[in-house]
């Protein structure tokens, strides 16, 4: 067949439409098959201005909302599903991960630890390279605020039940004093952990690791000397815990432990255990108590294995 001009546009033309075909429209018209995954819900009207927000401010050029099989490795509990994005348009799946996945950070942490957080990020964050979002006011970041409280949908529902619901328990034990507050700090952390001494030395490489985790990772909110009055304390309620108030009153290296792993829920204390390794939270629970609470058990028995980079 000779090759004329006719013939090369009209095959170019069929090429084209194939491939509009197979690309956008096939896939088009089979989410009208997608089945809604567990997790799905509609959003709220005030979730959706959240959400439009989101996008405004480019939030989709750093963040995914994918949690995907290589995942698995970094503590996520599902991989993402085809039916939960059924409500978004355009869906914000994302590519770069300059910051963290966010499709399941709905409840991860109470309203007002965003609040700090979108004011500036290095608050509660002290080494994000997020921009601050302050120049949204208190009206702008309540409402970007909702959007990302919904993102995990139903799963999301579920844990701000539980922030909302320890909330009014962490209020309220602050609000009866410092006895009461630690005390219901104390009843929070299982018998076992309040008994175990930290089981690796605070030797001078020990206590160097922990300074720079304090400085990375907990600084803005608790603050240089560990009094909680870090950069984020303005707007988190109840204030960050101050440690200089622990003293004399049983914290064993176990506790500090335990709660640095696990967090505070309902408060603005989050979990690290996905973050930090074993020593090195014994590292920065060893560091907390010799310089803010004045008192270190460590090298108490009963001992655990030494740390695999003490010499």
């Amino acid at each position: 067949m000779k090759m004329t001009p006719v013939a090369i546009l009209a095959g170019s033309v069929f090429i084209l439409i194939a491939v509009i075909l197979v690309v956008v429209i096939l896939p088009y018209a089979n989410t009208n098959q997608t089945i809604p995954s567990e997790l799905f819900r509609k959003r709220s009207i005030a979730e959706e201005s959240g959400r439009k927000l989101y996008v405004s401010n480019g939030c989709v050029y750093c963040h995914t909302q994918s949690i995907r099989a290589v995942d698995w490795g970094l503590g996520a509990e599902r991989i993402a599903k085809a039916g939960d994005y059924l409500q978004d348009y355009p869906i914000l799946l994302g590519s770069q991960r300059t910051g963290p996945d966010l499709s399941q950070e709905g409840g991860e942490h109470p309203d007002d630890w965003h609040l700090a957080h979108f004011i500036n990020p290095r608050y509660t964050r002290p080494l994000s390279i997020m921009p601050p979002f302050a120049f949204l006011k208190s009206k702008g970041i309540k409402t970007l605020t909702g959007y990302i409280q919904s993102l995990g949908l139903k799963h999301a529902d579920r844990r701000m039940q539980r922030q909302n619901k320890w909330k009014k328990e962490s209020i309220k034990a602050y609000e009866a004093g410092v006895i009461e507050n630690v005390n219901w700090l104390h009843n929070q952390i299982p018998k076992g952990w309040r008994e175990i001494p930290t089981p690796y030395p605070a030797t001078e490489g020990s206590l160097a690791r922990g300074e720079k985790i304090y400085q990375d990772f907990c600084l803005g909110c608790h603050g240089p000397v560990g009094d909680g009055m870090g950069p984020a304390q303005p707007y988190i309620y109840p204030p960050p815990i101050n440690f200089t108030i622990l003293k004399n009153r049983g914290i064993t290296g176990g506790m500090i432990y335990y709660q640095i792993m696990n967090g505070i829920t309902g408060t603005a204390m989050p979990y690290f255990k996905r973050e930090l390794e074993s020593e090195k939270i014994w590292d920065v629970g060893n560091y907390v108590a010799k310089y803010f609470i004045d008192y270190l058990d460590a090298n108490q028995e009963p001992k655990g294995i030494d740390a695999a980079y003490e010499p």
